[in-house]
C-alpha cells in the first residue's frame, strides 16, 4: 500500500461542495474546522461519511480536514463521502473495485429540477377548472 503525505480531492453533491484532505493519522474527521460530530448533528449524516472507510476497510488510519461549502447538511455529508472516497482511490489504485461496487466513487448528478413558467412548479401544474 502506497502511502502519500497529503491527497486533496473535491467531493459533489447537489449544490454542495466538499475540499478534502487526506493524511495518515488517527480517523479524525474535521469539517470546517469543527470535529464532525458536532458540524454533523445527525447520526446518520456521520455514519453517510465514515461509509468509505468501511468500505475499504481502512478505519482510524486517515485524518480527514474538510471544508464544506454551499447546499445543506444532507448535501454536505454527500459531498464529504465522495471527497473521501476520490481521496481513497488516489491513495490506493487497488481500492477502486471495492469503493466502484459500493457506488461511492459514483457523483450523484441528480440536481433539483428548475419552476417554469405557466405552472406551480418543477412539474405540478396550477389547478385545471373546465368550467
Amino acid at each position: 500500500m502506497a502511502e502519500l503525505q497529503t491527497t486533496q480531492t473535491t467531493g459533489k453533491r447537489k449544490t454542495a461542495i466538499a475540499q478534502v484532505r487526506l493524511r495518515p493519522g488517527t480517523g479524525i474527521i474535521t469539517v470546517n474546522d469543527k470535529p464532525m460530530d458536532e458540524y454533523f448533528t445527525r447520526e446518520s449524516q456521520c455514519i453517510l461519511i465514515k461509509e468509505p472507510f468501511e468500505a475499504a476497510n481502512v478505519q482510524d488510519r486517515y485524518d480527514v480536514i474538510a471544508r464544506c461549502t454551499g447546499g445543506g447538511s444532507s448535501g454536505q455529508a454527500g459531498a464529504l463521502r465522495h471527497g473521501i472516497a476520490r481521496a481513497l482511490e488516489k491513495v490506493d489504485v487497488e481500492l477502486r473495485g471495492l469503493l466502484k461496487k459500493r457506488g461511492l466513487l459514483t457523483r450523484d448528478a441528480r440536481k433539483k429540477e428548475r419552476k417554469k413558467y405557466g405552472q406551480k412548479g418543477a412539474r405540478a401544474r396550477f389547478q385545471f377548472s373546465k368550467r
